[in-house]
C-alpha cells in the first residue's frame, strides 16, 4: 500500500502545517485559509455524498460497513479513511475499495471535495475533530457522547451553527423502532404522568492488575492517538479500547451508555428543552492502577417545571433482564425499556399500545430495518432538506452529554450543584465552573 500521505513524516507535516494554521471563528485554528474553505453544500436529490472515515477500529467499523450498503445504492462515495493505527488503516482501506488512506485527519479536512465526515475517534478526540469540520463546510457524523467537557459541547453547537452544517450524534435509539414505540406510549400517557425514571447498569472495571508502561505497538502513532490529551508514556490500560475508563478521555459507564440511556429518557419525557437542573452523585473510584472512573455510581437530577427525577444507577435496581436499561414510573403503573431503544425492541405493552384520541404521535423515520443505517439516512435527509437538523442534532447531544459530565463532576467533588442551563454554569460554584474546561495539548486542542 503505497500512500505517501500515509508515509509522510508527522514532523514534516507539523513543519508545513504551521504556515496554514490561523484564527478562526469562535478563535478557534482554521486548518487551511479561508478563502479556500467550501461552502457546506445541500446536494439534491440524485447526488452523491463524499464520504470519509476518522477512526474506523470499533464501531467505526460499523460505519464503515453501513457506508459500503449506501455506496452500492448509489448514494454515497468514500473517498478517504483515516486512522492513526496503520494496521486498521489498511484493513479500512481494502474494505472501502481503495480509498485514499490517511493517518492523520487533518489531511482529509483540507481535501474540498469531501461532503461529509464519519467520527469514531475515543471520546477525547470528539469535539476537536468535529469543530475542525464544521469549520472546513463539512458535515458530521460523530459518535457519541459528544464531549468529554461542557465547554466542548458548547464549541461544537457553535461551529455547527455558524457553519451551517448538519452534526449527527450516534445516539441511535432516537431513529430506531424500540425507542420510538416507547416514547410514542409515554408522551400519550401509557402509564400516566411520569414523576420518576430510573436507570441501572453494571458496574465499571477496576484495574486490578496494572501492567508496566512500555513502547507503543507498531504501526501505532501514540502522540496523534493522545492528540488534545497530556503526553504519556504508552500503557495497554489505555489502548485499544480501555479509554473508557479514564476520565479524561472516557469518563466511565455513564458517560458512555448514559449518553445513550439518557438521550431515549429525555426524548421520552419531551424534556430537551428542559436545561437546568440540579445534580447530585456518590460513587467508589478505584485506588489501583491507572482508570480512574466510577467503579459503582448512583447519580440524581431533579427537574423543575414540570417537576420530574432521573437517576442513574450503577448497578442499581435491575428491573429488567438484561444488562442495562430504564423504568419511566408513572402514576398509573411502570414501562421498562430494555438497554435504551436501539438494539433491543421495546416492551410488548408500548409495541401494542393504542393511540388514544387527541393523541399525538413522535417523529418517526424506518427508511431502513437497521437502526445505524437509519440513523445516517436521517442525517443525510437532514442535509439533503436544508433544515440541517437531524434527529439527535448536536445540541440536543450536548445537553444530553452534559448530564453525563456534570455527574461526575458532582461525584469528583462530593457535593449537590446546581446548573443553570440558559447561562451554562453551576449557580455559585466558582471551583466547579472552572472544571467546565480543561487544558488541551498544541497544536490539537480548540
Amino acid at each position: 500500500m503505497t500512500h505517501p500521505q500515509r508515509s509522510l513524516a508527522r514532523r514534516s507535516f507539523l513543519k508545513a502545517g504551521a504556515t496554514v494554521l490561523g484564527a478562526g471563528a469562535f478563535g478557534l485554528p482554521t486548518l487551511i485559509p479561508s478563502r479556500v474553505l467550501g461552502a457546506p453544500g445541500q446536494p439534491g436529490a440524485n447526488a452523491r455524498f463524499v464520504i470519509a472515515h476518522i477512526g474506523v477500529g470499533g464501531m467505526g467499523g460499523t460505519h464503515l460497513q453501513n457506508m459500503l450498503r449506501f455506496q452500492e445504492e448509489g448514494k454515497v462515495k468514500i473517498a478517504a479513511v483515516c486512522d492513526c493505527d496503520d494496521n486498521r488503516l489498511e484493513a479500512a482501506q481494502q474494505r472501502a475499495g481503495g480509498a485514499a488512506a490517511y493517518r492523520d485527519y487533518r489531511y482529509v479536512l483540507e481535501r474540498k471535495d469531501i461532503d461529509c465526515v464519519l467520527i469514531a475517534t475515543p471520546d477525547h478526540w470528539h469535539a476537536v475533530q468535529t469543530v475542525h469540520a464544521c469549520q472546513t463546510g463539512k458535515h458530521v457524523y460523530v459518535e457519541k457522547p459528544a464531549s468529554v467537557t461542557v465547554r466542548e459541547g458548547q464549541a461544537m453547537v457553535a461551529a455547527a451553527r455558524a457553519n451551517k452544517v448538519a452534526v449527527q450524534v450516534g445516539a441511535q435509539a432516537r431513529t430506531a423502532k424500540g425507542g420510538w414505540h416507547t416514547c410514542r406510549a409515554i408522551r400519550n400517557g401509557i402509564v400516566g404522568r411520569v414523576r420518576k425514571v430510573t436507570c441501572w447498569h453494571y458496574a465499571s472495571p477496576a484495574d486490578d492488575n496494572p501492567v508496566p508502561d512500555s513502547a507503543p505497538p507498531d504501526g501505532l502513532d501514540w502522540d496523534l492517538w493522545l492528540g488534545p490529551l497530556p503526553w504519556r508514556p504508552y500503557n495497554r490500560r489505555y489502548q485499544p479500547a480501555n479509554f473508557r475508563w479514564l476520565m479524561e478521555s472516557g469518563g466511565g459507564q455513564i458517560r458512555d451508555r448514559g449518553a445513550h440511556q439518557f438521550s431515549t429518557i429525555l426524548w421520552c419525557m419531551d424534556a430537551d428543552r428542559q436545561t437546568s437542573f440540579t445534580v447530585e452523585a456518590t460513587g467508589t473510584v478505584p485506588t489501583k492502577g491507572l482508570w480512574d472512573t466510577a467503579v459503582d455510581m448512583h447519580v440524581v437530577y431533579q427537574f423543575k417545571n414540570p417537576d420530574w427525577t432521573l437517576e442513574w444507577g450503577q448497578p442499581g435496581n435491575k428491573v429488567g433482564k438484561t444488562e442495562f436499561g430504564n423504568v419511566f414510573w408513572g402514576d398509573n403503573g411502570q414501562l421498562v425499556l430494555e438497554w435504551e431503544g436501539g438494539y433491543r425492541p421495546a416492551n410488548p405493552e408500548a409495541v401494542n399500545f393504542q393511540m388514544p384520541p387527541g393523541g399525538k404521535e413522535v417523529y418517526r423515520t424506518d427508511e431502513y430495518e437497521d437502526f445505524n443505517m437509519n440513523h445516517k439516512a436521517d442525517w443525510f435527509k437532514s442535509i439533503r432538506e436544508g433544515h440541517l437538523r437531524p434527529a439527535v442534532d448536536i445540541e440536543i447531544a450536548h445537553r444530553t452529554a452534559t448530564l453525563c459530565n456534570l455527574g461526575n463532576l458532582s461525584m469528583l467533588l462530593g457535593r449537590k450543584l446546581v446548573w443553570n442551563g440558559d447561562k451554562q454554569e453551576i449557580v455559585g460554584d466558582e471551583q466547579a465552573n472552572r472544571m467546565l474546561s480543561r487544558p488541551q495539548r498544541h497544536p490539537y486542542g480548540l
